[in-house]
């Protein structure tokens, strides 16, 4: 079963997306608040596919749950849910580690397409690639093992960052426009903010260049996108 951890202290909007979820496969543990989820995938062994976690919540909030999970499994899928629109939202909880967020009011379509592009994503990493590898400079990319090391020193990614990585090594020295990665990596009827993009990049750069300040390997092309040099 495709299991998804749940965290919504509005009943009717958990009840909504609990509803949405089962009717097509997936299996749920719902939860009204940030203690009960920690202690939802405590008990289950960080044994989730995706968590989809409410923003807004009294006592631990999702930023905080999202950070934990985190810091427990690179590759869970996380999804932020928020009643806000505001740009420092959704830049904090993709900072933290999650993969996508979701502003309410979300129709069912919408809330679908997000965990199953997420789900497809997280498949990846049970295996079903060749053992192949990507050389590039310091750095080389397991495809196998979804791992990426710099001078053999092991990176911890998410599957999100992982799949920004293998683009990029995959298309050296080539300049990548933004909405050419928000595709690749989110899908081409991805709803949400192509800005998604900038943050991840900046997420990235804190764990694989020397300066981050100063990105060697992940630069940027001013008015267009962003590029790898090996």
């Amino acid at each position: 079963m495709r299991k998804i951890l749940v965290m919504e202290d509005e009943d009717n909007i958990r009840a909504f997306v609990v509803l949405n979820l089962k009717r097509v496969g997936y299996d749920v543990v719902d939860v009204a608040s940030g203690e009960a989820a920690l202690e939802a995938f405590a008990q289950a062994g960080g044994d989730f596919d995706i968590a989809i976690l409410d923003i807004m919540l009294p006592g631990i909030d999702g930023f905080e749950v999202c950070r934990r999970i985190r810091e427990q499994s690179s590759s869970i899928g996380i999804i932020m849910l928020s009643a806000k629109s505001q740009e420092m939202d959704k830049v904090q909880g993709l900072m933290l580690g999650a993969d996508d967020y979701i502003t309410k009011p979300f129709s069912p379509s919408e809330l679908l397409a997000r965990v199953d592009a997420i789900y497809r994503r997280v498949s990846l990493s049970g295996g079903g690639k060749t053992a192949d590898e990507i050389h590039s400079g310091p750095f080389i990319l397991n495809l196998s093992s979804r791992t990426l090391t710099k001078s053999g020193n092991l990176i911890d990614l998410t599957q999100v960052e992982f799949q920004i990585m293998e683009f990029f090594m995959q298309n050296p020295n080539k300049a990548l426009e933004r909405s050419e990665i928000l595709s690749n990596i989110w899908g081409e009827n991805y709803m949400g903010d192509v800005k998604i993009v900038d943050v991840n990049i900046r997420r990235l750069r804190m764990k694989i260049e020397d300066e981050p300040s100063e990105p060697r390997y992940l630069t940027t092309v001013w008015g267009y996108g962003y590029k790898w040099n090996p």
